[in-house]
Protein backbone atom coordinates (compact mmCIF):
# COMPACT_ATOMS: atom_id res chain seq x y z
CA UNK A 1 0.00 0.00 0.00
CA UNK A 2 1.33 3.27 -0.96
CA UNK A 3 0.37 7.11 -0.35
CA UNK A 4 0.37 10.12 -1.58
CA UNK A 5 1.19 13.67 -0.27
CA UNK A 6 -1.73 15.90 -2.08
CA UNK A 7 1.28 18.90 -2.68
CA UNK A 8 4.24 15.53 -4.15
CA UNK A 9 3.59 16.26 -7.73
CA UNK A 10 5.66 19.72 -7.73
CA UNK A 11 5.86 19.47 -11.97
CA UNK A 12 2.48 20.61 -11.92
CA UNK A 13 1.64 24.20 -10.47
CA UNK A 14 0.68 24.69 -7.24
CA UNK A 15 -2.45 26.29 -8.23
CA UNK A 16 -3.50 22.89 -8.53
CA UNK A 17 -3.72 21.82 -5.00
CA UNK A 18 -7.04 22.03 -4.51
CA UNK A 19 -9.14 19.33 -5.93
CA UNK A 20 -11.64 20.37 -8.71
CA UNK A 21 -14.77 19.34 -7.27
CA UNK A 22 -14.08 21.39 -4.11
CA UNK A 23 -16.36 24.48 -3.24
CA UNK A 24 -15.05 28.29 -3.68
CA UNK A 25 -12.18 29.45 -1.56
CA UNK A 26 -12.85 32.53 0.75
CA UNK A 27 -10.84 35.41 -0.19
CA UNK A 28 -7.89 36.59 2.38
CA UNK A 29 -6.80 40.23 1.87
CA UNK A 30 -3.59 40.74 2.36
CA UNK A 31 -2.47 43.95 3.95
CA UNK A 32 1.64 44.97 3.43
CA UNK A 33 2.96 47.15 6.24
CA UNK A 34 6.69 46.65 4.77
CA UNK A 35 6.83 50.99 4.54
CA UNK A 36 5.35 51.26 8.07
CA UNK A 37 6.31 48.45 10.28
CA UNK A 38 9.00 46.70 8.64
CA UNK A 39 10.50 50.24 8.09
CA UNK A 40 10.90 50.64 11.76
CA UNK A 41 13.32 47.84 12.06
CA UNK A 42 16.81 49.66 13.44
CA UNK A 43 18.61 50.66 10.11
CA UNK A 44 15.89 50.18 7.80
CA UNK A 45 14.76 53.57 6.91
CA UNK A 46 13.88 53.64 3.00
CA UNK A 47 13.96 57.24 1.08
CA UNK A 48 10.87 58.32 -0.99
CA UNK A 49 12.69 57.15 -4.27
CA UNK A 50 12.79 53.51 -2.74
CA UNK A 51 9.45 53.56 -1.55
CA UNK A 52 7.28 54.96 -4.78
CA UNK A 53 9.59 52.25 -6.24
CA UNK A 54 8.74 49.35 -3.43
CA UNK A 55 4.73 51.01 -3.92
CA UNK A 56 5.22 49.29 -7.65
CA UNK A 57 6.55 46.35 -7.26
CA UNK A 58 3.81 46.11 -4.37
CA UNK A 59 1.23 46.90 -7.00
CA UNK A 60 2.48 44.18 -9.54
CA UNK A 61 1.46 41.72 -7.08
CA UNK A 62 -1.73 42.61 -6.79
CA UNK A 63 -1.07 43.29 -2.96
CA UNK A 64 -4.51 44.18 -1.61
CA UNK A 65 -3.42 47.38 1.10
CA UNK A 66 -0.32 49.17 1.20
CA UNK A 67 0.53 51.28 4.44
CA UNK A 68 2.11 53.67 2.93
CA UNK A 69 3.74 55.00 6.84
CA UNK A 70 2.57 56.95 9.50
CA UNK A 71 1.80 60.24 8.30
CA UNK A 72 2.40 62.13 11.98
CA UNK A 73 5.60 60.53 12.74
CA UNK A 74 7.56 63.35 10.54
CA UNK A 75 6.80 65.52 6.94
CA UNK A 76 9.37 62.56 5.70
CA UNK A 77 6.44 59.95 6.48
CA UNK A 78 3.63 62.06 5.42
CA UNK A 79 5.15 62.90 1.70
CA UNK A 80 5.58 59.25 1.64
CA UNK A 81 2.03 58.70 2.23
CA UNK A 82 0.97 61.22 0.09
CA UNK A 83 3.28 60.35 -3.09
CA UNK A 84 3.01 56.80 -2.65
CA UNK A 85 -1.58 57.62 -2.89
CA UNK A 86 -0.49 59.70 -6.32
CA UNK A 87 0.71 56.95 -8.23
CA UNK A 88 -1.00 53.34 -6.77
CA UNK A 89 -4.28 52.90 -8.60
CA UNK A 90 -5.29 49.74 -7.56
CA UNK A 91 -4.00 48.72 -4.32
CA UNK A 92 -5.57 50.52 -1.34
CA UNK A 93 -3.36 53.18 0.17
CA UNK A 94 -3.38 53.27 4.16
CA UNK A 95 -1.56 56.06 6.60
CA UNK A 96 -1.50 55.08 10.09
CA UNK A 97 -2.74 56.81 13.28
CA UNK A 98 -2.97 57.24 16.80
CA UNK A 99 -6.36 57.73 18.55
CA UNK A 100 -6.09 61.63 18.66
CA UNK A 101 -7.46 64.24 16.04
CA UNK A 102 -4.04 65.17 15.40
CA UNK A 103 -2.75 62.26 13.92
CA UNK A 104 -6.22 60.88 12.19
CA UNK A 105 -6.69 64.47 10.60
CA UNK A 106 -3.01 64.11 9.49
CA UNK A 107 -3.67 60.90 8.01
CA UNK A 108 -6.84 62.05 6.24
CA UNK A 109 -4.81 64.78 4.21
CA UNK A 110 -1.82 62.18 3.45
CA UNK A 111 -4.21 59.90 1.63
CA UNK A 112 -6.74 62.66 0.51
CA UNK A 113 -5.98 62.33 -3.05
CA UNK A 114 -5.59 58.40 -3.09
CA UNK A 115 -7.99 56.70 -5.68
CA UNK A 116 -8.43 54.23 -2.87
CA UNK A 117 -8.01 55.21 0.48
CA UNK A 118 -7.61 53.97 4.17
CA UNK A 119 -7.25 55.47 7.60
CA UNK A 120 -5.77 53.13 10.12
CA UNK A 121 -6.24 53.95 13.73
CA UNK A 122 -5.22 52.25 16.77
CA UNK A 123 -5.03 52.18 20.24
CA UNK A 124 -3.70 50.24 22.96
CA UNK A 125 -6.21 47.87 25.02
CA UNK A 126 -4.15 45.33 27.36
CA UNK A 127 -3.48 45.84 30.87
CA UNK A 128 0.45 46.46 30.61
CA UNK A 129 -0.13 49.16 28.09
CA UNK A 130 -3.50 50.69 29.33
CA UNK A 131 -1.58 51.20 33.00
CA UNK A 132 2.05 51.69 31.96
CA UNK A 133 1.91 53.88 28.71
CA UNK A 134 -1.79 55.06 28.54
CA UNK A 135 -2.69 55.39 32.18
CA UNK A 136 -5.89 54.82 31.20
CA UNK A 137 -8.95 53.07 32.27
CA UNK A 138 -10.59 50.08 30.79
CA UNK A 139 -13.53 52.72 30.16
CA UNK A 140 -11.89 55.50 28.80
CA UNK A 141 -10.08 53.37 26.19
CA UNK A 142 -13.75 52.46 24.75
CA UNK A 143 -14.36 56.44 24.75
CA UNK A 144 -11.31 57.02 22.89
CA UNK A 145 -12.11 54.13 20.55
CA UNK A 146 -15.85 55.99 19.55
CA UNK A 147 -14.18 59.09 19.46
CA UNK A 148 -11.01 57.98 17.22
CA UNK A 149 -12.67 55.98 14.90
CA UNK A 150 -15.60 58.62 14.41
CA UNK A 151 -13.66 61.06 13.40
CA UNK A 152 -11.59 58.59 11.17
CA UNK A 153 -15.00 57.49 9.47
CA UNK A 154 -15.95 61.53 8.89
CA UNK A 155 -12.80 61.80 7.22
CA UNK A 156 -12.99 58.35 5.03
CA UNK A 157 -14.66 56.09 3.98
CA UNK A 158 -12.53 53.06 4.59
CA UNK A 159 -11.83 52.78 8.61
CA UNK A 160 -9.49 50.17 9.88
CA UNK A 161 -9.14 50.10 13.89
CA UNK A 162 -6.64 48.16 15.90
CA UNK A 163 -6.40 47.33 19.36
CA UNK A 164 -2.55 47.25 20.14
CA UNK A 165 -1.74 44.34 22.42
CA UNK A 166 -4.83 42.58 21.53
CA UNK A 167 -3.38 38.97 22.36
CA UNK A 168 -2.91 40.42 26.06
CA UNK A 169 -5.92 42.12 26.70
CA UNK A 170 -8.31 41.01 29.46
CA UNK A 171 -11.63 39.32 26.65
CA UNK A 172 -14.28 41.20 28.35
CA UNK A 173 -12.25 44.20 27.71
CA UNK A 174 -11.48 43.32 23.94
CA UNK A 175 -15.04 42.25 23.58
CA UNK A 176 -16.42 45.87 24.63
CA UNK A 177 -13.55 47.50 22.34
CA UNK A 178 -14.35 45.83 19.16
CA UNK A 179 -17.76 46.57 19.51
CA UNK A 180 -17.58 49.92 20.08
CA UNK A 181 -15.14 50.41 16.86
CA UNK A 182 -17.82 48.53 15.22
CA UNK A 183 -20.26 50.68 16.42
CA UNK A 184 -18.53 53.85 15.47
CA UNK A 185 -17.80 52.52 11.62
CA UNK A 186 -14.64 50.69 11.52
CA UNK A 187 -14.82 48.03 8.51
CA UNK A 188 -11.73 46.12 9.13
CA UNK A 189 -10.86 44.98 13.34
CA UNK A 190 -7.39 43.94 13.68
CA UNK A 191 -6.05 42.03 16.51
CA UNK A 192 -2.43 42.32 16.39
CA UNK A 193 -0.28 40.12 18.47
CA UNK A 194 1.76 42.79 19.02
CA UNK A 195 4.89 41.24 21.12
CA UNK A 196 4.97 37.76 19.59
CA UNK A 197 3.85 35.92 22.55
CA UNK A 198 0.59 34.24 21.98
CA UNK A 199 -0.01 30.59 20.54
CA UNK A 200 -1.68 29.56 17.62
CA UNK A 201 -4.56 27.96 19.53
CA UNK A 202 -5.19 30.71 21.10
CA UNK A 203 -4.85 33.20 18.84
CA UNK A 204 -7.46 31.67 17.05
CA UNK A 205 -9.83 31.05 19.79
CA UNK A 206 -9.76 35.13 20.59
CA UNK A 207 -11.00 35.37 16.88
CA UNK A 208 -13.61 32.62 17.57
CA UNK A 209 -14.98 34.52 20.49
CA UNK A 210 -14.86 37.71 18.85
CA UNK A 211 -16.85 36.65 15.76
CA UNK A 212 -19.41 35.20 17.52
CA UNK A 213 -20.24 37.04 20.39
CA UNK A 214 -19.57 40.70 19.21
CA UNK A 215 -22.53 42.60 17.61
CA UNK A 216 -22.28 43.22 14.37
CA UNK A 217 -19.38 40.98 14.00
CA UNK A 218 -20.77 39.32 10.79
CA UNK A 219 -20.80 42.84 9.11
CA UNK A 220 -16.67 43.74 9.23
CA UNK A 221 -13.27 42.35 8.10
CA UNK A 222 -11.17 40.63 11.37
CA UNK A 223 -7.61 41.32 10.38
CA UNK A 224 -4.18 39.58 11.65
CA UNK A 225 -1.08 41.05 12.80
CA UNK A 226 1.91 38.78 14.38
CA UNK A 227 5.46 39.20 15.61
CA UNK A 228 7.30 36.53 15.26
CA UNK A 229 9.55 37.29 19.14
CA UNK A 230 8.91 33.09 18.92
CA UNK A 231 9.03 32.45 15.42
CA UNK A 232 5.13 31.42 15.66
CA UNK A 233 4.05 34.65 13.67
CA UNK A 234 3.45 32.80 10.04
CA UNK A 235 1.63 30.16 12.59
CA UNK A 236 -0.39 32.44 14.43
CA UNK A 237 -1.78 34.39 11.02
CA UNK A 238 -2.88 31.15 9.93
CA UNK A 239 -4.92 30.43 12.63
CA UNK A 240 -6.24 33.15 12.69
CA UNK A 241 -7.27 32.62 8.95
CA UNK A 242 -8.63 29.45 10.11
CA UNK A 243 -10.69 30.84 12.92
CA UNK A 244 -12.35 33.24 11.23
CA UNK A 245 -10.01 36.04 10.00
CA UNK A 246 -9.93 37.85 6.19
CA UNK A 247 -6.95 39.79 6.25
CA UNK A 248 -3.51 38.84 7.18
CA UNK A 249 -1.22 42.30 7.76
CA UNK A 250 2.62 40.84 6.91
CA UNK A 251 5.84 42.48 5.37
CA UNK A 252 8.45 41.56 2.71
CA UNK A 253 10.78 38.88 4.48
CA UNK A 254 9.46 39.13 7.20
CA UNK A 255 10.84 42.93 8.29
CA UNK A 256 9.85 44.51 11.69
CA UNK A 257 10.18 45.49 14.90
CA UNK A 258 12.54 42.79 16.90
CA UNK A 259 12.08 39.77 15.45
CA UNK A 260 10.42 41.19 12.49
CA UNK A 261 6.77 40.61 11.18
CA UNK A 262 4.59 37.22 9.61
CA UNK A 263 6.80 37.21 6.24
CA UNK A 264 4.13 37.98 3.24
CA UNK A 265 5.76 35.21 1.06
CA UNK A 266 5.33 32.49 3.31
CA UNK A 267 1.85 33.46 4.14
CA UNK A 268 0.95 33.67 0.52
CA UNK A 269 3.17 29.86 -0.58
CA UNK A 270 1.34 28.36 2.59
CA UNK A 271 -2.24 29.32 1.06
CA UNK A 272 -1.30 27.95 -2.12
CA UNK A 273 0.69 25.18 -1.27
CA UNK A 274 -1.53 23.91 1.01
CA UNK A 275 -5.07 24.78 -0.68
CA UNK A 276 -6.11 20.85 0.31
CA UNK A 277 -6.19 22.37 4.00
CA UNK A 278 -6.36 26.17 3.98
CA UNK A 279 -9.11 26.60 1.95
CA UNK A 280 -8.05 30.95 0.87
CA UNK A 281 -7.47 32.45 -1.86
CA UNK A 282 -5.18 35.81 -1.24
CA UNK A 283 -5.15 36.59 -5.43
CA UNK A 284 -1.05 37.50 -5.32
CA UNK A 285 0.36 36.93 -8.40
CA UNK A 286 3.32 35.01 -6.29
CA UNK A 287 5.84 35.42 -9.62
CA UNK A 288 6.75 38.65 -8.29
CA UNK A 289 7.64 37.45 -4.96
CA UNK A 290 11.30 37.20 -5.54
CA UNK A 291 11.85 40.76 -7.29
CA UNK A 292 10.42 42.11 -3.84
CA UNK A 293 12.13 40.10 -1.80
CA UNK A 294 15.37 41.14 -3.33
CA UNK A 295 14.53 44.61 -3.82
CA UNK A 296 13.44 45.06 -0.39
CA UNK A 297 17.07 43.46 0.88
CA UNK A 298 19.04 45.69 -1.05
CA UNK A 299 17.31 49.45 -0.06
CA UNK A 300 17.47 48.14 3.59
CA UNK A 301 20.68 46.31 3.69
CA UNK A 302 19.01 43.18 5.55
CA UNK A 303 20.54 40.49 3.60
CA UNK A 304 17.94 37.39 3.39
CA UNK A 305 19.27 34.12 5.22
CA UNK A 306 20.39 31.58 2.72
CA UNK A 307 17.56 28.96 3.98
CA UNK A 308 15.38 31.32 4.08
CA UNK A 309 11.47 29.64 3.59
CA UNK A 310 10.55 30.66 -0.22
CA UNK A 311 13.11 33.53 -1.02
CA UNK A 312 16.06 32.04 0.64
CA UNK A 313 19.11 31.38 -1.98
CA UNK A 314 19.02 27.67 -0.81
CA UNK A 315 14.94 27.58 -0.68
CA UNK A 316 15.23 25.11 -3.98
CA UNK A 317 18.64 24.09 -3.79
CA UNK A 318 20.31 20.32 -3.67
CA UNK A 319 23.27 19.47 -2.37
CA UNK A 320 22.66 15.55 -0.63
CA UNK A 321 23.05 13.01 -3.55
CA UNK A 322 19.98 11.47 -2.61
CA UNK A 323 18.20 14.96 -3.14
CA UNK A 324 20.22 15.19 -6.33
CA UNK A 325 19.18 11.42 -7.36
CA UNK A 326 15.66 12.35 -6.62
CA UNK A 327 14.98 15.61 -8.12
CA UNK A 328 16.37 13.93 -11.73
CA UNK A 329 13.53 11.88 -11.60
CA UNK A 330 10.69 13.81 -10.68
CA UNK A 331 10.82 17.28 -8.82
CA UNK A 332 8.25 16.67 -6.83
CA UNK A 333 10.15 14.54 -4.66
CA UNK A 334 11.89 17.18 -2.48
CA UNK A 335 10.44 20.28 -3.96
CA UNK A 336 6.93 21.27 -2.57
CA UNK A 337 6.62 24.51 -4.98
CA UNK A 338 7.84 25.66 -8.36
CA UNK A 339 10.84 28.18 -8.42
CA UNK A 340 9.38 29.90 -11.26
CA UNK A 341 5.91 30.40 -9.07
CA UNK A 342 8.21 32.82 -6.80
CA UNK A 343 10.02 34.02 -9.63
CA UNK A 344 13.54 32.26 -8.49
CA UNK A 345 13.80 30.86 -11.94
CA UNK A 346 13.41 27.21 -13.32
CA UNK A 347 17.02 26.61 -13.31
CA UNK A 348 20.16 28.06 -12.47
CA UNK A 349 21.44 28.58 -16.15
CA UNK A 350 25.09 29.44 -16.14
CA UNK A 351 25.77 33.20 -17.84
CA UNK A 352 29.02 33.92 -19.31
CA UNK A 353 30.82 36.42 -22.06
CA UNK A 354 29.36 34.67 -24.77
CA UNK A 355 25.92 35.04 -24.18
CA UNK A 356 23.97 37.44 -26.43
CA UNK A 357 21.15 40.16 -25.14
CA UNK A 358 18.29 37.89 -26.09
CA UNK A 359 19.42 35.09 -23.66
CA UNK A 360 20.21 37.94 -21.21
CA UNK A 361 16.69 39.58 -21.47
CA UNK A 362 14.89 36.40 -21.37
CA UNK A 363 17.31 35.49 -17.94
CA UNK A 364 16.11 38.96 -16.41
CA UNK A 365 12.38 38.00 -17.24
CA UNK A 366 12.62 34.20 -15.64
CA UNK A 367 14.45 35.87 -12.38
CA UNK A 368 11.03 38.35 -12.48
CA UNK A 369 12.79 41.38 -13.70
CA UNK A 370 11.61 43.96 -16.69
CA UNK A 371 13.65 46.61 -17.76
CA UNK A 372 13.03 49.54 -20.38
CA UNK A 373 15.49 49.33 -23.11
CA UNK A 374 17.91 51.69 -21.61
CA UNK A 375 18.17 50.17 -18.36
CA UNK A 376 18.80 46.54 -20.06
CA UNK A 377 21.20 47.72 -22.00
CA UNK A 378 23.39 49.45 -18.80
CA UNK A 379 22.50 45.98 -17.46
CA UNK A 380 24.02 44.24 -20.48
CA UNK A 381 26.81 46.06 -20.09
CA UNK A 382 28.01 45.61 -16.60
CA UNK A 383 26.77 42.01 -17.17
CA UNK A 384 29.63 41.81 -20.15
CA UNK A 385 32.01 43.63 -17.87
CA UNK A 386 31.32 40.95 -14.65
CA UNK A 387 31.30 37.92 -17.61
CA UNK A 388 34.77 39.19 -18.41
CA UNK A 389 35.90 39.02 -14.89
CA UNK A 390 34.44 35.40 -13.71
CA UNK A 391 34.84 32.08 -15.41
CA UNK A 392 30.75 31.96 -14.75
CA UNK A 393 27.53 33.81 -14.38
CA UNK A 394 25.04 32.78 -12.09
CA UNK A 395 21.52 33.81 -11.10
CA UNK A 396 22.32 35.74 -8.09
CA UNK A 397 24.99 36.86 -9.77
CA UNK A 398 22.90 38.81 -12.52
CA UNK A 399 20.53 39.77 -9.50
CA UNK A 400 22.85 41.47 -7.65
CA UNK A 401 24.25 42.96 -10.66
CA UNK A 402 20.71 44.55 -11.60
CA UNK A 403 19.68 45.26 -7.85
CA UNK A 404 22.91 47.23 -7.51
CA UNK A 405 21.31 49.64 -9.98
CA UNK A 406 18.02 49.43 -8.79
CA UNK A 407 19.14 50.51 -4.88
CA UNK A 408 21.39 53.14 -6.02
CA UNK A 409 19.99 57.27 -4.72
CA UNK A 410 21.84 60.45 -6.40
CA UNK A 411 25.01 60.08 -7.57
CA UNK A 412 26.43 63.18 -7.02
CA UNK A 413 29.40 61.54 -5.98
CA UNK A 414 31.16 58.53 -7.80
CA UNK A 415 34.02 55.99 -7.53
CA UNK A 416 36.50 56.76 -10.28
CA UNK A 417 39.45 55.25 -9.69
CA UNK A 418 40.91 52.82 -6.88
CA UNK A 419 44.27 51.32 -5.96
CA UNK A 420 44.74 49.30 -2.39
CA UNK A 421 48.01 48.44 -1.12
CA UNK A 422 47.59 45.37 1.48
CA UNK A 423 49.26 42.83 3.53
CA UNK A 424 51.31 41.57 6.48
CA UNK A 425 53.02 44.75 6.48
CA UNK A 426 51.01 47.97 7.42
CA UNK A 427 49.73 50.34 7.39
CA UNK A 428 47.68 49.87 4.53
CA UNK A 429 47.35 52.57 1.91
CA UNK A 430 44.38 53.31 -0.57
CA UNK A 431 44.62 55.79 -3.24
CA UNK A 432 40.79 57.25 -4.47
CA UNK A 433 39.68 59.54 -7.09
CA UNK A 434 35.82 60.28 -6.89
CA UNK A 435 33.82 62.86 -8.97
CA UNK A 436 31.93 65.00 -7.01
CA UNK A 437 29.06 66.88 -8.50
CA UNK A 438 31.53 66.28 -11.86
CA UNK A 439 34.76 67.63 -10.66
CA UNK A 440 37.19 64.53 -10.08
CA UNK A 441 39.05 64.73 -6.51
CA UNK A 442 42.11 62.47 -5.53
CA UNK A 443 43.35 61.24 -2.00
CA UNK A 444 45.67 58.86 -0.28
CA UNK A 445 44.93 57.53 3.18
CA UNK A 446 46.53 54.87 5.17
CA UNK A 447 44.28 52.87 7.94
CA UNK A 448 43.99 49.69 10.10
CA UNK A 449 43.72 47.52 7.39
CA UNK A 450 42.75 47.85 3.73
CA UNK A 451 38.69 48.96 4.40
CA UNK A 452 39.64 51.45 6.99
CA UNK A 453 42.12 53.12 4.66
CA UNK A 454 39.12 53.08 1.83
CA UNK A 455 36.97 54.92 3.51
CA UNK A 456 39.70 57.17 5.11
CA UNK A 457 39.75 58.47 1.83
CA UNK A 458 36.50 58.70 1.18
CA UNK A 459 36.31 61.11 4.15
CA UNK A 460 38.92 63.14 2.91
CA UNK A 461 37.87 63.40 -0.89
CA UNK A 462 34.20 63.98 0.91
CA UNK A 463 34.83 65.33 3.94
CA UNK A 464 31.70 64.24 6.24
CA UNK A 465 30.63 63.82 10.24
CA UNK A 466 28.17 60.14 9.64
CA UNK A 467 29.04 57.78 11.65
CA UNK A 468 29.56 54.02 10.38
CA UNK A 469 27.50 51.68 11.79
CA UNK A 470 27.18 48.37 9.78
CA UNK A 471 29.82 47.55 7.56
CA UNK A 472 28.78 43.46 6.09
CA UNK A 473 30.11 41.56 3.33
CA UNK A 474 28.60 38.54 2.12
CA UNK A 475 29.51 36.45 -1.09
CA UNK A 476 27.01 36.32 -3.88
CA UNK A 477 27.72 33.06 -5.01
CA UNK A 478 30.82 30.52 -4.53
CA UNK A 479 34.23 30.04 -5.69
CA UNK A 480 37.57 32.41 -5.44
CA UNK A 481 35.72 34.79 -8.17
CA UNK A 482 32.63 35.05 -6.57
CA UNK A 483 31.14 38.73 -6.20
CA UNK A 484 30.95 40.56 -2.87
CA UNK A 485 28.33 42.23 -2.03
CA UNK A 486 28.74 45.03 0.27
CA UNK A 487 26.09 46.83 2.44
CA UNK A 488 26.94 50.09 4.67
CA UNK A 489 25.28 51.55 6.85
CA UNK A 490 25.60 55.26 8.20
CA UNK A 491 24.13 57.91 10.61
CA UNK A 492 24.51 61.46 10.93
CA UNK A 493 21.50 63.46 13.55
CA UNK A 494 19.41 61.15 13.54
CA UNK A 495 19.42 60.34 9.99
CA UNK A 496 19.86 56.59 8.39
CA UNK A 497 21.08 55.47 5.57
CA UNK A 498 21.80 52.94 3.52
CA UNK A 499 24.37 51.87 0.56
CA UNK A 500 24.99 48.38 -1.36
CA UNK A 501 27.31 47.60 -4.30
CA UNK A 502 28.84 44.20 -5.75
CA UNK A 503 31.85 43.94 -7.68
CA UNK A 504 34.21 40.98 -8.21
CA UNK A 505 36.88 43.38 -5.99
CA UNK A 506 35.84 43.28 -2.50
CA UNK A 507 37.44 46.94 -2.12
CA UNK A 508 35.61 48.18 -4.65
CA UNK A 509 32.58 47.03 -3.46
CA UNK A 510 33.02 48.50 -0.13
CA UNK A 511 34.42 52.18 -1.80
CA UNK A 512 31.11 52.17 -4.04
CA UNK A 513 28.85 50.82 -1.01
CA UNK A 514 30.11 53.34 1.06
CA UNK A 515 29.97 55.95 -1.73
CA UNK A 516 26.06 55.01 -2.32
CA UNK A 517 25.50 55.41 1.48
CA UNK A 518 27.19 58.86 1.58
CA UNK A 519 24.68 59.82 -1.53
CA UNK A 520 21.79 58.93 -0.27
CA UNK A 521 22.45 60.55 3.24
CA UNK A 522 23.22 63.63 1.19
CA UNK A 523 19.79 63.02 -0.41
CA UNK A 524 18.17 62.62 2.74
CA UNK A 525 19.28 66.13 4.50
CA UNK A 526 17.37 67.66 1.36
CA UNK A 527 14.30 66.45 2.98
CA UNK A 528 14.84 67.16 6.43
CA UNK A 529 12.59 64.99 9.04
CA UNK A 530 11.67 66.12 12.40
CA UNK A 531 13.73 64.86 15.38
CA UNK A 532 10.52 63.48 17.13
CA UNK A 533 9.89 60.82 14.49
CA UNK A 534 7.38 58.53 16.04
CA UNK A 535 7.45 54.86 16.68
CA UNK A 536 4.50 52.61 17.18
CA UNK A 537 4.16 49.40 16.08
CA UNK A 538 1.69 46.67 16.95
Amino acid sequence: MTTESPAADASESTAQAAPDDAAPKDRVIIFDTTMRDGEQSPGASMSLDEKLELAKILEDMKVDVIEAGFPIASNGDFESVQKVAAIVTESIVCGLARANPADIERAAEAIRHAKRGRIHTFISTSPSHRNHILRMSPEEVIDAVTGSVTLARNLCGDVEWSAQDASRTERDVLLRCVEAAIRAGAQTINLPDTVGYTYPSEYAEMFRDMIENVPGADGVVFSTHCHNDLGLAVANSLAGVEAGARQVECTINGLGERAGNAALEEIVMALRVRGDRLRFDSGIDTTHITRASRYVSAITGFPVQFNKAVVGKNAFAHEAGIHQDGMLKDAGTYEIMLPEDVGQGASNLVMGKHSGRHAFREKLKGLGYELGDNALNDAFTRFKALADKKKDVYDDDIMALVDDELAKGSERIRVVSLRVVAGTEGPQEAKLTASIDGVEHSATATGDGPVDAVFNAIRQVAPHAAALRLFQVHAVTEGTDAQAQVSVRLEEDGRIATGTASDTDTMTASAKAYINALNNLMARREKTRPPEALASGF
